[in-house]
């Protein structure tokens, strides 16, 4: 809540909630995450081109110099309208929560994001220096 990524969701608003799940992530520290299969099999599919791994490590293997960024919670870079955020409901022992900006799980969060990555770095300007 304290980086705008989630909501709680008031006593007087209607609600339908994603199931949660608990999984455990490679450090061994358990989570509650929202549950997206229901949702994702009525969401129409964002056929948005994300680049070729083998295209990307021909032009790594160009490179003269070569550093990375660690894009951590990159999805929470989308903006959610209204109507989305209602869509991605959980429920959890505090109460009932929605999602402010794109979680991982959701089927378009991979298109959405290389469209923003894509926006925020043009291909003329990017071919040089970038790889996305």
């Amino acid at each position: 809540m304290k980086l705008g990524v989630l909501r709680k969701v008031g006593h007087n608003e209607e609600v339908e909630v994603t199931t949660p799940v608990i999984i455990t992530c490679h450090n061994y520290i358990s989570r509650m995450v929202g549950y997206f299969r229901a949702l994702n099999t009525y969401t129409i599919p964002d056929r948005y081109a994300i680049p070729r791994i083998h295209e990307t490590l021909t032009q790594l293997s160009k490179a003269r110099f070569i550093t990375s960024m660690d894009a951590l919670k990159a999805f929470h870079w989308n903006v959610l309208t209204t109507n989305a955020s209602k869509l991605l409901r959980t429920l959890s022992h505090c109460g009932i929560y929605e999602c402010l900006r794109m979680p991982f799980g959701i089927k378009n969060a991979p298109s959405h994001y290389q469209r923003m990555m894509n926006t925020k770095f043009p291909h003329d300007f990017s071919e040089r220096w970038l790889i996305i």
